[in-house]
């Protein structure tokens, strides 16, 4: 089936433009990230704002376990989004107080998320951040999340079959684009 990366920045629309691909459904979207609660209004705003935009023919899921999920599904899958889930494992693992075992944990994710992508028995969707054009982090726990995830979106870009970078609303094709490393 189809894999299709969508990489952009904060806000750049790539969520929707993700969204735009999948049609009316039906789809599984799937929500790595915490799930909302009062403790952090403006991270349940953001997801009430995604919930919004769904129609009603889409399920949700809300898990952490990606490769699970893909590798089960008899749908088409969204999963919105690839730097919500990393920072999601780093918090369940401890990882951002200790970047060494943080590294191991993604490492292991990263080769099942990886695995269920390339034998995705449904199109598959995945939106990321790209966070690789900014200035390097001041702290090791953003390095080790800018790092961590730069290394999957490349690695899940080279497996893909349809690569769009969204750039200030903006989509670009990079499919037909040499892979760094072939």
């Amino acid at each position: 089936m189809t894999t299709t990366l969508v990489l952009g920045g904060v806000r750049s629309g790539k969520s929707r433009h993700a969204e735009a691909l999948m049609g009316q459904g039906p789809v599984t979207y799937i929500a790595p990230g915490r799930p909302a609660n009062d403790s952090d209004p403006e991270w349940a705003a953001r997801v009430r704002e995604h919930q919004a935009r769904r129609p009603a023919s889409w399920t949700t899921l809300e898990t952490r376990d990606l490769a699970s999920a893909i590798g089960g599904a008899t749908q088409a899958v969204l999963v919105d989004c690839l730097g919500v889930w990393l920072a999601r494992v780093l918090d369940e693992c401890d990882g951002w107080t200790d970047p060494e075992v943080g590294a191991q944990v993604l490492a292991r994710a990263g080769e099942e998320l990886l695995a269920a992508w390339r034998a995705a028995p449904t199109e598959v969707v995945l939106v990321s951040n790209e966070v690789g054009l900014g200035v390097v982090p001041a702290t090791p726990s953003g390095r080790l999340f800018r790092d961590e995830l730069g290394r999957l979106n490349a690695a899940l870009s080279a497996a893909a079959d349809r690569v769009h970078l969204v750039v200030a609303g903006r989509v670009l094709d990079l499919s037909a684009a040499p892979v760094v490393g072939e």
